[in-house]
């Protein structure tokens, strides 16, 4: 079976090629290049102001999170899942040169027969905890209040989502330029960096349908009949063969396939917000490499060929997800991260000045590519499993 067919029949697609053709023709906004939409100031017509406003959830990997949750008993799982839906909304907007004052309003609706008020106080609680832990970093955000609604006959297990805005000068925003000769800096997913407290596999919050039901036993099928949709096909449900429980071992620490999967999504908005301030100017473009993964770029740029030749070592989720999948490696970076989910476009010497302030964050950063001029626009990219096209 392809890959591909895989996906269609779990229904989901990394290309979201049906909500691209839903929107296609809708207003861009002021800056069409901007990796999120940026409107005037509505609030009060200052024309030297801007708002952003953008919403996301955690996705599928909530229902990763219930399964890990029922066998384990772990609240503290439920934390890393507001993480997850917090920085698929802050990443992106950190990726415009918004990183700090913005406002959140939550969304949650839950099936109640399953998820008890307890899994919602760990979720409350969980938002309020990353909200003070991220004013260390000088980023403030303001929780508005939100949505917890009881929706069993829509919501098998839970779903959980925030909407986030900000208001700021256009002088301050990051509009995608990306030019020929702009080297890209890739900025590492996994390690564990200055403000994390454990390894964090990189998984990050995209293809988590997949890495679930490709990685993991049909022992959770039998035991979970809630945690998947039940139009889908069997032979798609669960085809992988390990537990959530069992050990993996990456440089002489053990980990569980659970704590791998479930690595709470990492923020790169202390780092952009450091680097904002140092070289904004140097800055042609920001890339949150979320879905689509390493073909992200490709709805930023006009007649270009970006290059991507020296690319992080594919850390050992993503190793363990293709093993277990068989998925093609050219669908793998469609897919997942793999190794960087966050580029910044600029010149060869800012890159090294660029680099050198992540680093400080225990983070690794790499030029990992450049830019070409082309007729049309590809992402040409050479890994150690094979150079792949993308257009």
């Amino acid at each position: 079976m392809s890959d591909q067919s895989k996906y269609n029949q779990r229904g989901v697609s990394y290309s979201k090629s049906e909500v691209h053709n839903a929107i296609k023709g809708m207003d861009k906004g002021l800056y069409p290049m901007a990796f999120c939409k940026v409107l005037p100031d509505f609030l009060s017509n200052d024309i030297e102001y801007c708002n952003l406003m953008h919403a996301d959830t955690a996705g599928t990997k909530t229902s990763l999170a219930y399964l890990y949750w029922k066998e384990t008993g772990n609240l503290d799982i439920w934390k890393g899942i507001v993480q997850d839906a917090l920085v698929m909304n802050l990443d992106d907007m950190g990726a415009v040169g918004a990183t700090s004052n913005i406002i959140l309003s939550s969304t949650i609706g839950r099936n109640k027969n399953l998820i008890p008020g307890e899994v919602l106080t760990a979720i409350i609680q969980g938002c309020a905890e990353i909200i003070e832990e991220l004013k260390a970093h000088d980023i403030e955000l303001h929780l508005s209040g939100g949505e917890t609604a009881d929706v069993g006959d829509i919501v098998r297990t839970i779903d959980v989502g925030y909407t986030t805005f900000a208001r700021m000068k256009k002088a301050d925003l990051v509009i995608n330029n990306i030019k020929n000769g702009n080297v890209i800096v890739g900025i590492s997913s996994s390690g564990q960096c200055s403000y994390e407290s454990t390894y964090n596999s990189g998984i990050g919050s995209n293809g988590l349908t997949s890495a679930r039901h490709d990685t993991l036993s049909k022992y959770y099928a039998d035991h979970y009949p809630e945690a998947y949709d039940p139009n889908t096909p069997k032979e798609v449900i669960f085809t992988g063969s390990k537990r959530l429980t069992d050990a993996i071992i990456i440089d002489d620490q053990e980990f569980t396939v659970g704590d791998l999967l479930l690595s709470p999504t990492r923020t790169f908005l202390p780092v952009l917000r450091r680097l904002l301030i140092t070289h904004k100017d140097s800055i042609d473009g920001i890339i949150h490499c979320t879905g689509g993964a390493q073909t992200k770029v490709l709805k930023f740029i006009e007649n270009k060929k970006i290059v991507k030749n020296n690319l992080f070592e594919t850390p050992p989720v993503f190793q363990m997800i293709q093993q277990e999948s068989k998925t093609d490696w050219r669908e793998m970076y469609q897919v997942f991260n793999m190794g960087h989910r966050l580029e910044i476009y600029t010149n060869l010497d800012t890159a090294n000045e660029l680099i050198d302030i992540i680093r400080t964050f225990n983070i690794d950063a790499q030029i990992i590519g450049h830019v070409e001029n082309n007729e049309g626009n590809l992402v040409d990219l050479r890994s150690p499993y094979g150079n792949f096209m993308y257009s």
